[in-house]
C-alpha cells in the first residue's frame, strides 16, 4: 500500500520488553455528547465503548478549549499561562516566525525516547511548519513520522487532510492521490506497531478526524454537514478498532496502555446527550468545551469497567506518561541547563491501585475563542491574565480577565451550567468551596506568559494577514 511505502518505520527487536507500551489517540474537536459509552444517544461508537469497557473511563478531566493551547500543554506538563500558547496559533498558516521551541520547553517526546522507548507520531502536529524545519519531529524526540503538514500559507494543497492529502514525511512533502489521509496515518501506526513489537514504544496519535471541513468518508456519503459529522464520527471509531486490532495481531495488547481523548469539546454541532440536547462547546470554557471524555485501558493491570470521577487535566499526562515508563515525575525539569516548572502530577495510581481520587484537588481549563496576535515582538496573547475556570468534584469557578470571579456553578447538581450562584453563596457548603476555589487566583502569575521560542527567519510565504484578526501587519 502506498501508506507503506512513502511511510515506512524502521524495524527494532528487543526480546526483553518490560516497559509498557503507551498510546495516546487525540481526536480532533469531538464531545462526550459524541461517544456512546459517555451517554452520547444520536451517534453508536461500539469500538471506544469496548476500549472503556476493558479499562476506566473518566468524567471529570480537562484540556483546553482550543487546539494550540491543548497540544502544547500535553507536551510540556504545564498550563498555558507557563508555557505562553494561551491561545490558538496555526504556525504553518500564520508563521510570523512563531514554533514550538523544544530548546526552550520540555517536550514529552524526547523525554519518552530518553526512557528507552522507539516513538512514532502520525496525523497532527501544527506547531511548528515542516517547511522552515523539516527536522522538527526528530528534534521533539519521534524516530517516525506521517503527518499532515497543516495548512501550509502558499500551497493551497496543503490545506487537504482528508481525501487527497498533503503527508509530510522523511522523504518529504507531497500530496497523496487517491487516499484518505486518516487511513495513511494509521496504517502507518499499524505498521509501526508490527515493526516494533519486540521494543517498548510510545505512539502519539493526534488524529485529523473529526475536525472540520466536513467529508464523506470511504465507508459513507452523507448529504449534509450533520451526517459528515456522524460519519467521521464512525470513522473514528472504527480507526480506533483498528489499532485495538493492530495490537492483538502483534500479541502486545497486554502489555499496552491506551489513552484515548480529545483536545476540545465539538465545534458547532448539537448531539443528545443523557436526554438533553447539547451544543458542541469548542473554543468555549464551558463543560462541553473542555471537560473531553478520557478512556484508558491496560489490561491485565487496570481493572475493567471502571468509572473515575477523580480529578486530572492535560498537565498531567506528561508527568504520568514518565511514571509509568518507569522514570519518576519531577516538579523541575531542566531543558538546556534551564529549569522548568511542571504544573502536572502523575495519576498512575488513579489507574493501577483505582484510587479514588488524583493528587489534585482542583484543574484548571483557560482561553477562548481569540487567536494570539502577531507584533514586532513576536507572537503574543492578547490578554496580561487570559479568563479562566477551575473546579473541584464539585463546584467550578469562572475567573475573569481582571483576576474576579464572575460564575460559580454546583455541577453535580446543575451540570448544564444555567444556574450561577456567585450571588447565593450562602450555605456553609457553598462558602466553603468558593472560598477555596477563589484562593487558587493568587497562585496564578499577574501576568501570563507569552510563548517562549528562538523566532524562525521571516519566509517569502508570510503574508499580510488583515486587523480583524488581531495579527500585525508586516
Amino acid at each position: 500500500m502506498l501508506a507503506f511505502i512513502s511511510c515506512k518505520s524502521k524495524t527494532r527487536v528487543n526480546e526483553n520488553q518490560s516497559s509498557p507500551n503507551i498510546i495516546l489517540i487525540l481526536v480532533d474537536d469531538l464531545g462526550k455528547e459524541w461517544v456512546s459509552c459517555y451517554g452520547a444517544e444520536d451517534i453508536s461508537t461500539p469500538n471506544i465503548d469496548a476500549l472503556a469497557g476493558s479499562g476506566m473511563l473518566f468524567n471529570n478531566v480537562y484540556c483546553m478549549p482550543q487546539c494550540t493551547p491543548t497540544r502544547v500543554t500535553l507536551l510540556t506538563g504545564q498550563y498555558p499561562y507557563r508555557h505562553g500558547w494561551v491561545n490558538h496559533w496555526d504556525v504553518p498558516r500564520w508563521g510570523g516566525g512563531a514554533h514550538f521551541d523544544e530548546t526552550m520547553n520540555p517536550s514529552l517526546g524526547k523525554e519518552m525516547k530518553k526512557a528507552g522507548y522507539a516513538t512514532c507520531i502520525a496525523g497532527k502536529w501544527q506547531i511548528d511548519d515542516f517547511r522552515i524545519e523539516p527536522d522538527a519531529l526528530s528534534r521533539n524526540g519521534f524516530d517516525e513520522y506521517c503527518m499532515w503538514t497543516g495548512f501550509e500559507m502558499g500551497i493551497e494543497e496543503s490545506a487537504k487532510r482528508y481525501q487527497d492529502p498533503y503527508v509530510f514525511t522523511k522523504e518529504g512533502a507531497k500530496t497523496y492521490e487517491g487516499e484518505f489521509g486518516p487511513d495513511v496515518f494509521t496504517d502507518f501506526i499499524v505498521s509501526f506497531i508490527g515493526k516494533n513489537r519486540g521494543n517498548p514504544f510510545f505512539i502519539y496519535y493526534p488524529m485529523v478526524l473529526t475536525h472540520s471541513p466536513m467529508v464523506n468518508t470511504p465507508d459513507e456519503i452523507a448529504e449534509d454537514n450533520l451526517g459528515k459529522h456522524k460519519a467521521m464520527v464512525r470513522y473514528t471509531d472504527k480507526l480506533t478498532g483498528r489499532i485495538i486490532t493492530a495490537l492483538e495481531e502483534a500479541d502486545v495488547r497486554d502489555n499496552t496502555i491506551i489513552i484515548w481523548t480529545t483536545d476540545n469539546g465539538t465545534g458547532g454541532k448539537t448531539g443528545t446527550y443523557k436526554g438533553r440536547k447539547v451544543k458542541g462547546g469548542k473554543s468555549k470554557t464551558t463543560e462541553p468545551g473542555i471537560c473531553i471524555p478520557f478512556i484508558v485501558s491496560w489490561k491485565n493491570q487496570i481493572n475493567p469497567g471502571q468509572t473515575s470521577e477523580a480529578l486530572i487535566d492535560f498537565t498531567d499526562l506528561f508527568p504520568t506518561f514518565l511514571d509509568l515508563a518507569g522514570v519518576e515525575p519531577q516538579k523541575e525539569h531542566v531543558v538546556d541547563g534551564i529549569s522548568h516548572q511542571i504544573d502536572g502530577y502523575s495519576f498512575k495510581n488513579v489507574l493501577i491501585k483505582g484510587a479514588d481520587h488524583s493528587q489534585r484537588e482542583w484543574i484548571l481549563g483557560m482561553g477562548g475563542q481569540n487567536k494570539a496576535k502577531l507584533t514586532e515582538n513576536g507572537v503574543e496573547n492578547e490578554y496580561i491574565f487570559r479568563d479562566r475556570v477551575v473546579r473541584n468534584e464539585q463546584y467550578k469557578l469562572y475567573i475573569s480577565t481582571n483576576r474576579k470571579p464572575e460564575k460559580f456553578f454546583d455541577l453535580i447538581n446543575d451540570p448544564a451550567e444555567t444556574n450561577n450562584l456567585l450571588d447565593s453563596v450562602n450555605t456553609k457548603e457553598r462558602i466553603e468551596n468558593f472560598q477555596k476555589l477563589s484562593s487558587i487566583i493568587e497562585s496564578f502569575p499577574l501576568k501570563d506568559s507569552d510563548p517562549k521560542y528562538h523566532p524562525n527567519p521571516v519566509q517569502s510565504w508570510d503574508k499580510e494577514i488583515s486587523a480583524e484578526s488581531q495579527i500585525w501587519k508586516k
